[in-house]
Formats: structure tokens, C-alpha cells, sequence
């Protein structure tokens, strides 16, 4: 009942977070790079120090800080994450749950119905898909944005028959504000040392925890271990008890925190020295 009175607050923040957003900024040049990059040197996932600020939205509607990202849960999947030059980042990008404003760049783990679109908006300037359009082949993305360089690392997929669709999602990561932001996706497996590696170091990843229609609750813990990001944010979780059975099982080793608003500011200044879950409330 907490987390559903949580909710219930959250609209109005929201609401006042439409309001205040100015209109985007104009694009550089996407800047493609030829080769896999060397991840774990570009996310060193450094902790700078033991104290963990939450800003609020409604708060915080200001200019970012050189060193700030804000992250706003929208719903299901999809957040909206603005850089301090503007860039406006959508991911699983898709007809149902829209972000307040129309975003610069849309991301698209997988092709599944809440968590893509075949018809995204003419004003939109970059659309990255998870996905190749030549089935079972992986795809790349490396794109320089302004001040957020977005990259992707392909997983497999359960197909509905039971067997493997290769190269089916993207874990896509986003490097802004000295800061490395991970969102898994729909992620159906634990995740190999090459894997891993590619990913880097974060300090930040949003995590589908609905245990069934991804990847079960352990394997999830075990990705988290193995990512060793301080700030865990849930996503993809169809119940409040679905939610809080992922919290329980977190709480064994991790701070919980409940976001009384769907947005939180972060930079490496702020990262908490141990590991925290932030619950942020949305649809």
C-alpha cells in the first residue's frame, strides 16, 4: 500500500515536471566509431563519495550541472534521461507509454510491442533498435550526441517457442556527465565475462524485475553482482508484489529507498558507497 500511495503522489510531480521542461536543443553531427570501444576503461564506475543525494523534479527543473544526469521513470520500461547539454534520451521507446516530451534519441531494446515502435515521430532525430533487421545478426550502435555517447551490447532472446533467438535485445548504455548508465532491456540470461566486460563499470542501471517474462529473480541478482552498479533502479515489474518480492530479496544486501517523485539528479559526486535500490514510482 506504501509504493500505491507513492504512485498516487507521483502523478503530481509529474505533471509539474511537463510543465517545466523547455523545448530541446539542436543536434550535433552523430559521430559513428568504426570499432568495439574499450569499455571498462570509458565506465571506470569509480565511487567518489559515501553520500547519496536525491533530487526531486519538481525540485530540480533547472539547468543540470556539467556533472549531472536526471533520470525520470515514465512507465514499464521507458525512462527519459536528460544530459546537461539537453539531450534528451528516451528508452524503449513505443506507442503505449510516452515520455511528457518529444526526445532527441529513442532506444529500442527489443521488438516487442510495449517496448518498440514502427511509427516514432518525424521530430525525433535518432532511433536506435536493439535489433538487425537481418534476423539473428547482431547490431552495433556508437553514436556521439552532444555530451552522451550511446552504446549497445547485444544478449540473446527467448522466442515464444521455447528456443533462442540470437541477438533478439540490447543492454544499451549511455556515457554522460562522467556518469555510465546501463538499461538491460529485456533481459533473458545471465550475462559472460565478454559480456561483462563490454558493459564496463556503471554507476547506474535500470533493471527488469518481473522474474518471469525476463530473466528469473537469482539469475537477475546475479547480473546485478556481476555489474556491481551502486545505484539499482526496477523496471518492468506488472504488481506491487512483483516489486516488493524483487525489494525482499535485495534487501539482503542492499540499501532500499523509496523516491517520493519518478525523477532523481545524479553524479559521480553523489554515487553511495554501498549499493542502493531507488524505487522510483511511475506507471
Amino acid at each position: 500500500m506504501r509504493v500505491l500511495s507513492q504512485i498516487a503522489v507521483a502523478s503530481g510531480a509529474l505533471a509539474a515536471f511537463v510543465l517545466a521542461l523547455e523545448p530541446a536543443a539542436s543536434f550535433d553531427r552523430v559521430q559513428a566509431r568504426p570499432s568495439a570501444p574499450d569499455t571498462t576503461e570509458n565506465c571506470p564506475g569509480l565511487v567518489a563519495a559515501p553520500r547519496f543525494r536525491v533530487m526531486p523534479a519538481s525540485l530540480r527543473l533547472a539547468a543540470l550541472a556539467s556533472d549531472q544526469v536526471r533520470i525520470t521513470y515514465i512507465g514499464h520500461s521507458t525512462f527519459l534521461l536528460e544530459s546537461p547539454r539537453l539531450v534528451r534520451i528516451a528508452t524503449d521507446y513505443n506507442d503505449y507509454v510516452k515520455p511528457p516530451v518529444l526526445p532527441d534519441v529513442v532506444t529500442m531494446n527489443r521488438a516487442h510491442s510495449t517496448h518498440f515502435t514502427d511509427s516514432p515521430e518525424s521530430g525525433i532525430a535518432h532511433v536506435l533498435r536493439g535489433w538487425a533487421s537481418d534476423y539473428g545478426k547482431p547490431v552495433r550502435h556508437d553514436a556521439q550526441i552532444k555530451d552522451v555517447r550511446v552504446r549497445n551490447v547485444p544478449t540473446n532472446i527467448r522466442d515464444f517457442a521455447g528456443g533462442t533467438q540470437q541477438h533478439g535485445n540490447s543492454i544499451f548504455i549511455f556515457e554522460v556527465a562522467n556518469l555510465c548508465i546501463a538499461h538491460l532491456g529485456h533481459l533473458h540470461h545471465t550475462l559472460n565475462a565478454q559480456q561483462v566486460n563490454e558493459i564496463g563499470r556503471l554507476d547506474a542501471v535500470m533493471v527488469p524485475v518481473d522474474g518471469g517474462a525476463t530473466l528469473d529473480l537469482e539469475g537477475m541478482v546475479e547480473v546485478l553482482d556481476s555489474l556491481k552498479a551502486p545505484v539499482i533502479i526496477p523496471m518492468h515489474y506488472f504488481s506491487v508484489f512483483t516489486l516488493n518480492r524483487f525489494l525482499d530479496r535485495m534487501r539482503d544486501k542492499f540499501d532500499v529507498e523509496m523516491n517520493e517523485t519518478p525523477s532523481i539528479v545524479l553524479s559521480k559526486s553523489t554515487l553511495p558507497s554501498k549499493p542502493k535500490v531507488v524505487v522510483l514510482p511511475g506507471r
